[in-house]
């Protein structure tokens, strides 16, 4: 009878799927991005308004935010500033939005040059010859 049920009880150990014995969860983090302008830059998010939304998006950011220029170099927290285009890549932690990495796009600034002032210079050179 023991060999028997030691038997049962290897069948039914061979029968179960691999993970039966240990609980795992899987968790997925999904990126998504969106482009607009900062409006807002406060000490815990982002305000940042698109065409595409007519209401403005806070964006949550970390210390592990990471901010980098269009040639992906790091760039300081402290070069982002209202008025800059940037693209958030983001993930949601329930209905909050955090930041995982900011790309700051340079702006084109526009400069007028100066008028070209020409100079014009006009010599006027009298020869005088005596007559007998």
């Amino acid at each position: 009878m023991k060999k028997l049920c030691l038997s049962v009880f290897a069948l039914t150990l061979l029968m179960l799927p691999c993970g039966s014995f240990a609980q795992q969860s899987k968790t997925t983090v999904t990126t998504t991005e969106s482009t607009g302008t900062i409006s807002e830059v406060n000490p815990d998010n982002l305000v940042i308004r698109s065409e595409s939304s007519p209401n403005p998006v806070v964006y949550t950011y970390t210390k592990k935010t990471n901010y980098i220029n269009e040639r992906g170099e790091p760039v300081s927290m402290e070069t982002v500033k209202s008025g800059l285009p940037v693209t958030i890549y983001y993930s949601s932690n329930g209905s909050q939005m955090v930041a995982d990495k900011v790309l700051v796009h340079e702006t084109k600034t526009t400069t007028t040059k100066a008028p070209v002032v020409e100079q014009q210079q006009t010599k006027t050179t009298t020869t005088t010859t005596k007559t007998n």
